[in-house]
């Protein structure tokens, strides 16, 4: 029996839009570049009543820069339609934020770059995409809008589960906010297969006024983060060989990871230790090279 066609909805305003999300809440699965919602309705996986397409709402579309946020830092504000390889090949990312073009830019091939987005990306809450764990690192934020107004989610606090978010059924998330102010930033993506994309583990580090905070992806149902085991590189003005070893070990040990394809739990928990050491041997030779100056990224 063919599966019935879901309603292709369109809409050419953010106001259109939001009301659209509240009129058919959970019914409407929304459409950002489809590059992860059509392989799912393809394979079967999901059978909406409606498809929500975001593609004609340009004023979702931009990247721009605040001088200073709250805390005082610089603020790069990423629409939610912004595609990948627009944020790859931006000067203002590159210049402010080289981390996140250069992840970014890891990420499947050009083609779907350019359709990706990275509202998209991170509404996906897909678990073995390079995106999250990075901007999870860098301290990022989503806004989240619906007709009553908009509340600012932490990206640590927006994937809850796999292919989970925190979004309520009447929400679109339309912007992404990532302060600046970083002293280092470096992400790592270990690959177990030489024919796919897709990270087996995936390490962001970053740190920002002294404090460091290190995310591993594509290794459990969300991005991995344990702030007392970053603490021991506290006050530290550099993170010195045996401490970068001992981080690693500690989230090694205190991650429970999943096995899938691309590696087994045991796998990936030694994966876990060498890829996080690494980044932070990576993170401590671009400080140093920086002389521990502030930067954007």
């Amino acid at each position: 029996m063919a599966r019935p066609i879901p309603a292709w909805l369109a809409p050419t305003s953010l106001e259109e839009a939001l009301e659209l999300r509240a009129r058919y809440g959970e019914e409407a699965i929304v459409v950002a570049g489809g590059t992860f919602v059509g392989i799912l309705i393809n394979q079967g996986l999901l059978q909406p009543a409606a498809l929500l397409a975001l593609r004609r709402v340009r004023e979702l579309a931009y990247l721009r820069v605040e001088d200073a946020s709250a805390a005082g830092r610089p603020l790069l504000r990423i629409g939610a339609m912004t595609t990948h390889r627009a944020l790859e090949r931006s000067p203002l990312v590159q210049r402010g934020w080289p981390v996140l073009a250069s992840t970014f830019a890891l990420v499947a091939s050009p083609r779907v770059r350019n359709q990706a987005t990275v509202g998209g990306v991170l509404a996906d809450a897909d678990y073995a995409s390079d995106p999250p764990a990075l901007l999870h690192a860098l301290g990022a934020s989503v806004v989240a809008r619906s007709p009553q107004g908009q509340r600012l989610i932490p990206v640590e606090e927006l994937i809850v589960g796999h292919y989970e978010t925190s979004l309520r059924p009447d929400e679109l998330l339309t912007e992404i906010q990532v302060p600046g102010g970083l002293e280092g930033a470096v992400y790592r993506k270990f690959r177990s297969r030489s024919s796919e994309d897709r990270p087996c583990v995936a390490v962001a580090a970053v740190r920002r006024e002294g404090r460091l905070r290190v995310a591993v992806g594509a290794v459990a149902e969300r991005p991995q983060y344990f702030p007392e085991i970053c603490a021991l590189a506290a006050g530290q003005p550099t993170i010195e060989p045996e401490l970068a070893r001992e981080i690693g070990e500690r989230y090694a040990a205190a991650i429970d990871p999943l096995s899938d394809a691309r590696g087994s739990a045991h796998y990936r928990r030694r994966v876990i230790a060498v890829e996080v050491r690494r980044a932070l041997e990576d993170l401590n030779r671009i400080i140093a090279a920086r002389g521990g100056s502030q930067s954007h990224a």
